[in-house]
């Protein structure tokens, strides 16, 4: 029992992990891509 309860409390952490860590890679191509092409015009 103590096992299953661990393997749903992993699965909830694995994504909780990918939900925070989501916007913060869109945020950081978006700042980079956006350096890249102020880089890349001047």
């Amino acid at each position: 029992m103590f096992t299953a309860i661990a393997d749903v409390l992993k699965s909830i952490g694995s994504a909780v992990a990918t939900v925070v860590t989501l916007p913060f890679r869109a945020l950081a191509r978006l700042f980079g891509g956006a350096s890249d092409s102020a880089h890349g015009h001047h």
